[in-house]
């Protein structure tokens, strides 16, 4: 005589179903996710190496104006533009403001 062998079907019930699924579903989830934050953080940079390198040159662009602007400032330019004008340099006149 042979003896049957019968398989047990375990039967799960739908909390553990569900627990199953949200188990699959993070898993499958979780690389996806780090590769897009990672992708994000990738382009911040970028655009935070890009602003970085805007502010440098607009901080370039000022000094050289800060340096044309003492250029005009100096006295022998407002003297030479003073004489160009037909005025005349006289010492006395200066009230120095402070």
């Amino acid at each position: 005589m042979k003896k049957k062998k019968y398989k047990k079907v375990v039967k799960m019930s739908k909390t553990e179903r569900l627990l199953y699924t949200l188990a699959i579903t993070l898993l499958l989830l979780a690389p996806i996710s780090v590769v897009f934050s990672k992708a994000t953080l990738s382009k911040l940079n970028f655009e935070v190496e890009e602003k970085k390198r805007e502010i440098e040159k607009q901080q370039k662009e000022n000094d050289s104006l800060a340096m044309a602007i003492d250029e005009l400032a100096s006295l022998t330019t407002v003297q030479q533009v003073a004489q160009s004008e037909g005025l005349s340099y006289n010492n006395a006149n200066i009230k120095v403001v402070r």
